[in-house]
């Protein structure tokens, strides 16, 4: 039976004190302990970045186990197997020689085997007369068998922490999602709040997150995050509680008198019933039978003029002094930009009718921000304008589009 005990290398392999503790510490190991050795291989697996080993370690140490005769590692077996290099190479996979080496270092260094060395450095065994392994010299898997229950430990603790670190970035995307699509669904319907603040939290958050996080930095994204969905949540709720508030007030008081609804925030122009004229007081024309007024599609509503600069940056060069401080100027740059792009009077007219001056001016801009991918700006915007007229289109999806791929091209030139 093979005796513990502390050795030391053969040649110019140096000695240290931890190679001393680690054999030490195997000496008391009980003589009665065994561990099925293929489950301590896969504990060593799940816990081998802690222990600071390489794939092609495992492989080796896979190829070590594979000359130990027996299923249950314990000491009456005897723990030490002797394999010519020869021989790890073809069971590691064909991996070269200097690797080998290199890996096997990595192993004693880990504390996961320990070496025997015989006096000229070979590996061999001494064996009786029954032909039982009387003395060994190669490596010695002892350590895999004294450190059982602590690679058990620490390869569960392993399969927490990737679990833990899994469900925070499922977290996170979930979080990530709700907050775009409300903020989307906020700008495309025109709600009350600062929008583009939020959106430009909800960017600096995610440029603050490194390309490969771990666990930690992963929850204090989702930390962030989720007060950004609290946030925009709360600013929702008192958005929808007004509404139906507003809602319920009209609906009570409608047999008095149709009250102006839309907020003047929302940088609507004024219809004609806004202005004093009333269908009854309209001639008839062949679009209105008996008087009633053709359906049109509700008015498409602006967006905040921050938000379409954001979008559309070239358009602030059209403005006085090369910038662009309120709607006046946009219209008139985009005036400028229609000129220059070859869109006709009659089809920006039409656009200004569908979708109102502000809405228009600010489509212009978007035609000039993709005027490259564009090959005819004049026929874009009637397209835009007959989808405005038939209630099917609306700015915000273009310009969140516009937003994502400027700061995009920022995040990437920084």
């Amino acid at each position: 039976m093979q005796t513990g005990h502390v050795t030391t290398p053969f040649g110019r392999r140096p000695m240290s004190l931890a190679l001393v503790r680690g054999q030490m510490a195997i000496e008391n190991a009980q003589p009665d302990t065994r561990i099925e050795k293929w489950k301590v291989f896969r504990d060593v697996c799940e816990a081998r970045e802690r222990l600071g080993i390489q794939d092609r370690a495992l492989a080796v140490l896979d190829a070590l186990l594979t000359f130990h005769p027996h299923a249950e590692l314990e000491p009456s077996h005897g723990l030490v197997v002797f394999p010519s290099n020869a021989q790890l190479t073809v069971r590691a996979h064909g991996i070269t020689e200097t690797t080998l080496r290199r890996q096997l270092a990595a192993l004693v260094d880990a504390g996961l085997i320990l070496r025997r060395d015989s006096p000229n450095g070979k590996r061999y065994a001494h064996r009786n007369r029954e032909g039982e392994v009387e003395q060994a010299y190669g490596f010695d898997l002892t350590p895999l068998l004294a450190r059982a229950m602590e690679l058990a430990l620490m390869a569960q603790d392993v399969v927490a922490e990737r679990a833990r670190f899994r469900r925070a970035k499922e977290a996170l995307t979930i979080c990530r999602r709700d907050v775009r699509k409300l903020i989307s669904a906020a700008v495309e319907e025109g709600a009350t709040g600062n929008w583009e603040q939020a959106e430009s939290e909800y960017v600096s958050i995610l440029a603050r997150l490194p390309r490969n996080p771990n666990r930690a930095q992963v929850e204090i994204t989702l930390d962030e995050m989720e007060l950004l969905r609290e946030e925009v949540l709360n600013i929702l709720e008192k958005q929808l509680k007004t509404e139906d508030m507003h809602g319920n007030a009209g609906h009570n008081a409608c047999h008095i008198q149709n009250s102006k609804t839309e907020s003047i925030n929302e940088l609507e122009p004024s219809s004609g019933d806004e202005l004093g004229e009333s269908p009854a007081n309209k001639p008839l024309t062949k679009n209105e039978p008996n008087g009633r007024p053709k359906a049109k599609p509700d008015p498409i509503k602006a967006f905040p003029l921050g938000m379409v600069l954001r979008a559309c940056p070239q358009i602030a060069d059209y403005g006085p002094g090369g910038r662009i401080e309120h709607w006046r100027e946009l219209m008139r740059a985009s005036v400028v930009v229609r000129s220059m792009l070859g869109v006709s009077p009659s089809a920006y007219e039409e656009a200004c009718n569908a979708m109102g001056p502000e809405n228009a001016a600010a489509a212009m801009a978007c035609i000039l921000e993709r005027s490259s991918f564009i090959t005819s700006a004049g026929g874009y915007l009637r397209n835009l304008t007959r989808r405005a007229e038939r209630g099917e289109f609306s700015l915000g999806p273009m310009l969140m589009a516009l937003m994502k791929a400027n700061d995009g091209g920022h995040r990437k030139s920084a």
